[in-house]
Order: C-alpha cells, then structure tokens, then sequence
C-alpha cells in the first residue's frame, strides 16, 4: 500500500484484563480472516485495553474498516454481559 493519507489510533479501555481478553478473542478471528485492501490495520490487546492502530487509502476505506472493528467490538461485548 502505498503512504496512506488517513491514520489514527483508538484505544478502547476494559473493566477488566478478563473483559479485554474475551472480547480481543472473539474478534481476533474476524480479524485475522477478513482481507482489506485499501486499509490496513493493526489489532492488539495491551493489559486491560483493545488498541486499533489503522491506515488507509482514503475516509470511505478508513469507515468501512473503523465501522467493522467498532460493530464486532460492540457485539463481543454485549454476548459477554449475557
């Protein structure tokens, strides 16, 4: 990919390393088998938080991939209040 213009960074905080945990594991698998190809992203769990380090080509690429993260992030967690 060439130098993306749209870059940024979101760190989601956990109440707990468990809850980080549980939800980077349920969306680590989406993650690792959905291919973008005009963003990339970096998917990470550090102590109690998920961190999304992302780049990409232009907005409309930079929403799509943000609103799939977000979505899979949101469901993960409201299945671990059930």
């Amino acid at each position: 990919m060439e130098k993306p213009p749209v870059e940024g960074y979101i760190r989601i905080e956990f109440p707990s390393e468990e809850v980080a945990r549980v939800v980077y594991e349920s969306v680590r698998l989406e993650h690792e088998t959905v291919p973008y190809r005009r963003s990339e992203i970096d998917f990470r769990r550090e102590g109690k938080a998920i961190i999304l380090e992302f780049k990409a080509t232009d907005n409309s690429a930079l929403r799509g991939t943000l609103n799939s993260y977000l979505r899979w992030i949101k469901v993960a967690m409201d299945s671990f209040e059930v």
